[in-house]
């Protein structure tokens, strides 16, 4: 992992450690993350790998992904301010969660530069899988967790404003 690649995942997990003690899902709120995949999804993605058993590395990302994000949205709760707007507060769970899937990354990312290389060279040839079948199962992995999160916290946010400041929903 690069220095940025660090401090893309530490923004991350910033996000929801912030929302501890409650931040407002405001446009702002909801693209910075959006944008944050995004573009590292820009730099990391270039296909869906097919070869070998990739495919179904990528799906388990997707899916481990998708688990972490739609369980960090559900145990976030979210409460409507005196202006009308929507703020998430990330319980320990929500949180919890989200660094598990963000350092179980940055862990693989470690072990792979300081000596796993090899163990998972080995794995991989015998599962029949890529390089790039990691990567992108990875990426995914982060993108699905993210969007399905915050897309899952705007559509509970959007049931509180139409409801009006007296709705919370935990």
């Amino acid at each position: 992992m690069t220095t940025f690649d660090y401090l893309l995942n530490i923004a991350l997990v910033a996000l929801v450690v912030l929302q501890l003690r409650g931040r407002r899902l405001d446009r702002r709120g909801l693209l910075l993350p959006l944008i944050l995949v995004g573009w590292a999804a820009t730099q990391y993605l270039h296909g869906i790998p097919t070869s070998g058993n990739d495919g179904v590395l990528v799906a388990l990302g997707v899916g481990a992904g998708l688990t972490l994000g739609i369980a960090s949205a559900r145990l976030t709760r979210l409460d409507v301010d005196a202006e009308g707007v929507p703020i998430a507060r990330a319980t320990i769970a929500a949180a919890a969660l989200w660094v598990v899937g963000i350092g179980g990354r940055m862990a693989f990312s470690l072990y792979m530069q300081h000596g796993g290389a090899p163990t998972v060279i080995r794995f991989s040839q015998v599962h029949h899988l890529t390089g790039q079948g990691w990567v992108t199962g990875i990426v995914l992995m982060a993108f699905v967790e993210v969007v399905s999160r915050t897309v899952i916290l705007w559509i509970r946010s959007r049931t509180l404003v139409l409801a009006g400041p007296a709705l919370s929903v935990g």
